[in-house]
């Protein structure tokens, strides 16, 4: 039966109970004609207003904390009929049209309440697209309460299983839509690398259309929730925020060999801040290849090249000289250049002086934006394997740059030890994501603050769906 439309229309009872419900004994007692439930049904209406209204109390059924608080009544059964129960909170005709014409607002909760004994077994809510809404139930089952937003312009799917005061089953399906987003740009993310293989270090970035500021933690844990990663094989990785408008994810080690990467966005309909909502942005897929990693020993002058951690060469090299020490730690290759014009004033050294130079290099494999390369260095043959004559590159024969130049793609790891050099800094001269440690590292998710809420008022999960 339809009792209503707009932001909220029921459909009907669902006899027995909803789909997932508990399958134990007492879930399981055959109906009783008579059985009944009354469910609260609150949500926040989206009257188009951004005042300091706009945020209801949560975990609350007290209209007058919020005015655009609707607390709907509806009587689930066993026997297949259900009705809205009008409410002295909706007893004006005015008010109680307007809670069937306007819909919902997403920045709001959506909280399912019993407004008599017994309690709630099941809980699931679906949007248009088939994607279940994360929530949670308190410990003795009479309330439930969204644990992540609501998209903006969506159409949703409630249903609802309870038992009564004598545990017979009840349930009932409802619909309801939420409002579209504000007029205006909407937050969107660019992934990277482009689509392809690579290396078993590589970060995949997110570059998003507008900044989240630090100062907005819930906007920037909305956010990070919706950008999803998954592998095959699965790995423990983790976002970071580099900056407002950037963050990178990494695995805990490197990417396994011939692993499969898929990136996604869900931001598209999620309010990440004050009137701020997501939009689409196109996925990503990658493969990682081989397992190349290319460690250079400075003090020993040689460097040690395995894939999937056999060794494949031992070549002499030659790295930075003092003053002019090549940077420690890990790094990845950025890209392969055949042929690259080296100059010296590119990295602070004043033509006319002895250090300066101006070189055509060949076979060049970069590894920082700032100009530190890999690659064939024909005049220093004689210093190689045996002492650090180069101006911070890592510097080896023709025939063996060309070797290399061939045997690693971008994403495979670099790592310099025993240079004397500074770190890589993380960030911002290429990908030093590596030298940052695990715990740093998750210390830049914003997923990863403490719930400092009261024991009391923490929600606990109750067979419920989980987002997808």
């Amino acid at each position: 039966m339809a009792a209503a439309t707009g932001a909220m229309l029921l459909v009907a009872a669902a006899p027995g109970r909803a789909p997932g419900a508990d399958t134990g004994a007492r879930a399981s007692a055959a109906p009783r004609p008579g059985a009944a439930v009354t469910l609260l049904v609150g949500r926040a209406l989206d009257d188009g207003r951004r005042d300091a209204d706009r945020w209801c109390a949560v975990h609350t059924f007290r209209p007058a904390l919020c005015t655009r608080w609707r607390e709907q009544r509806v009587l689930a059964t066993a026997a297949g009929v259900a009705s809205v129960l009008r409410t002295p909170a909706l007893a004006d005709a005015e008010r109680a049209a307007r809670s069937d014409a306007l819909p919902t607002d997403a920045g709001a909760p959506l909280e399912i309440g019993l407004a008599d004994p017994g309690r709630l077994t099941d809980v699931t809510v679906r949007d248009g697209h088939g994607r279940h809404l994360a929530g949670e139930l308190t410990h003795e089952g009479r309330r439930w309460l969204n644990a992540e937003p609501l998209r903006a312009g969506e159409a949703y799917t409630l249903q609802v299983g309870a038992q009564d005061a004598a545990g017979a089953p009840v349930g009932a399906t409802l619909h309801f839509r939420t409002a579209p987003p504000a007029a205006g740009s909407r937050l969107t993310v660019a992934f990277g690398p482009r689509p392809g293989t690579y290396g078993a270090g590589t970060i995949v970035t997110a570059a998003l259309s507008h900044p989240v500021p630090a100062g907005d933690p819930l906007a920037r844990a909305r956010l990070e929730q919706a950008l999803q990663v998954t592998s095959e094989p699965r790995v423990e990785g983790a976002w970071h925020w580099v900056d407002d408008s950037t963050l990178h994810f990494r695995p805990r080690t490197y990417w396994p060999a011939h692993t499969v990467v898929r990136v996604r966005s869900g931001l598209d309909g999620v309010q990440v801040g004050e009137g701020e909502y997501g939009g689409p942005s196109a996925g990503l897929q990658f493969t990682i290849g081989d397992r190349i990693e290319a460690v250079t020993d400075a003090a020993a002058h040689e460097m040690t090249v395995r894939r999937n951690g056999r060794v494949l060469r031992t070549i002499p090299v030659t790295t930075g000289k003092e003053g002019f020490r090549t940077r420690s730690g890990v790094k990845v290759v950025l890209r392969k250049e055949h042929k690259v014009r080296m100059r010296g004033d590119s990295i602070g050294i004043k033509r006319g002086t002895k250090e300066f130079y101006d070189l055509p290099v060949f076979y060049a494999t970069r590894v920082t934006w700032s100009g530190e390369y890999v690659h064939a260095a024909p005049w220093s043959v004689e210093a190689q394997g045996e002492e650090n004559v180069s101006h911070g590159c890592t510097g080896m024969s023709t025939e063996d740059a060309a070797w290399f130049f061939g045997t690693v793609r971008e994403g495979d790891i670099v790592e310099v030890v025993n240079s004397g050099g500074e770190k890589m800094a993380p960030f911002d001269n290429g990908f030093g994501d590596w030298n940052v440690d695990w715990r740093t590292w998750l210390a830049g998710s914003a997923l990863a603050a403490v719930d400092a809420r009261p024991q009391e008022d923490r929600l606990s999960p109750a067979r419920l769906h989980p987002t997808t």
